[in-house]
């Protein structure tokens, strides 16, 4: 006989942002259904991923530490190191996966074409590469946007005649024997590919930059350096930042030391990037920083300083795009590092449509997206009521504002501060049983599908 169902809902993606948002909604009773372009659970985490956008490298490990970076859910192995390797994380997602039983919900090899609202039913479609086409109660977005390069824009003059790549398409150091190295980039990935490079590359390896960051090493005092940041987290950040740089100035000194640009914002504002080997390779000469690059000349690459190198090999690493290519730009707006939303989670347009992920934290991801799916599986189980539809703008507004001051126009819309916006939201699914309590919102309501028990 007809039954009224139970909220049914499709995740997108299988990384650390999906398996969560998995876990969270079977824990809340929600039925689920996960898409996975690859083979296997994981995400970018998984170096041979058969969905082809892992930008993962043989060196790679967490620049956050295992305690700042595990789930609370799931803590990582205490015999481990504090910074684990890309390999180490992908068989924790892999073990998270098989614990929680989440495996017999994920859908592999299943690429999702277009996520589309169907306004008779109210329900979403979900289709598929692969010809498939269901509908959902709610679908939450977990694609990640660490797998779409970006590219200098626009392009600098002149025709480089040498090999170039993005830091998306690297793997090993190999690449780099007996070629003049410049990479491109500030970054964390930019400084493990130098270091990488340093060691086969003919010469120094360039480093290139037209800003500077915040160089943080792993260690600060015999402690993990974001240890050290989360003990002052209770601080305002202003005052947290003041005691962060002179912290840091006194154990390594200014990155000026080392031939580097001056970070062009303060700690906390910037993210900084964390590295032990970096510096060590710069004191030691096979690593030679350069400014921005002015031009192309053939084989030789001219910085803004006028001072020119011959160079065999680039590597960009200039960022990603996010891309959420699946959703029409009604959704998205054309630009989803604008997109609005409330608590980085709920569309402002339909709470129904929701984002895991889609945000930019000082600090590590994965205890983020843990907070964020179980706010997002206690609204889609009728626990979580929502603020109405001015008060979730204004609270969109107000933390823009405040970004702004502080990020300036660098993704302003995604950012969080990690230690804030981790406490912040089991506090808010407090709010929404409150608001639910006192009948000022109402539970979300499964759309009612034609589907029958036997």
């Amino acid at each position: 006989m007809p039954m009224p169902p139970a909220c049914r809902a499709a995740v997108i993606g299988a990384g650390p942002a999906g398996l969560t948002a998995t876990k969270a909604l079977l824990d809340a009773g929600v039925e689920v259904v996960t898409y996975e372009k690859g083979d296997r659970p994981g995400g970018l985490w998984v170096r041979d991923h058969t969905g082809g956008k892992s930008p993962a490298y043989a060196s790679l490990h967490l620049n956050t530490s295992r305690g700042r970076t595990e789930f609370a859910d799931y803590p990582m192995p205490a015999h481990w190191p504090d910074y684990p390797s890309a390999d180490l994380v992908a068989g924790y997602l892999a073990a998270y996966a098989d614990t929680f039983g989440l495996t017999p919900h994920l859908r592999f090899g299943r690429t999702v074409t277009s996520v589309e609202r169907e306004e008779a039913g109210r329900a979403w479609t979900v289709r598929t590469a692969e010809g498939e086409s269901e509908t959902f109660d709610a679908v939450l977005v977990a694609n990640g946007h660490n797998w779409d390069p970006r590219l200098p824009e626009p392009a600098y003059p002149g025709t480089f005649t040498g090999h170039q790549m993005h830091a998306h398409d690297y793997a090993s150091a190999e690449i780099f024997r007996d070629r003049r190295v410049l990479v491109v980039g500030m970054g964390n990935s930019a400084m493990d590919i130098a270091v990488d490079a340093s060691q086969p590359a003919r010469g120094p390896v360039l480093l290139s930059a037209r800003h500077g960051v915040h160089i943080v090493p792993k260690y600060l005092f015999g402690r993990p350096s974001d240890a050290t940041g989360g003990a002052l987290a209770a601080l305002p950040w202003r005052v947290r930042q003041r005691v962060a740089e002179t912290l840091l100035r006194l154990a390594v000194g200014r990155p000026e030391r080392y031939g580097l640009p001056a970070p062009s914002g303060g700690l906390f504002q910037n993210h900084p990037t964390i590295s032990d080997t970096i510096l060590h390779r710069l004191t030691h000469g096979e690593i030679a920083a350069r400014p921005g690059i002015a031009r192309f000349d053939g084989s030789r690459v001219v910085f803004t300083d006028g001072t020119a190198d011959e160079v065999d090999l680039i590597v960009w690493a200039t960022g990603y795009r996010v891309a959420v290519p699946f959703l029409d730009e009604r959704w998205t707006g054309g630009d989803p590092e604008r997109l609005p939303l409330y608590k980085r989670v709920f569309h402002l347009q339909d709470p129904s449509l929701l984002f895991v992920g889609l945000m930019q934290s000082t600090g590590a991801a994965l205890p983020v997206v843990e907070a964020q799916a179980k706010l997002a599986a206690a609204y889609l189980s009728g626990a979580y009521g929502l603020p109405d539809g001015p008060e979730q703008r204004r609270a969109v507004t107000t933390a823009l504002r405040a970004a702004t001051a502080r990020w300036g126009d660098r993704r302003p819309m995604m950012r969080i501060d990690f230690d804030a916006y981790v406490a912040d939201l089991p506090r808010e699914i407090k709010a929404g049983r409150t608001r639910l309590a006192r009948g000022t919102s109402r539970p979300f309501t499964p759309t009612r599908h034609e589907r029958t028990t036997a």
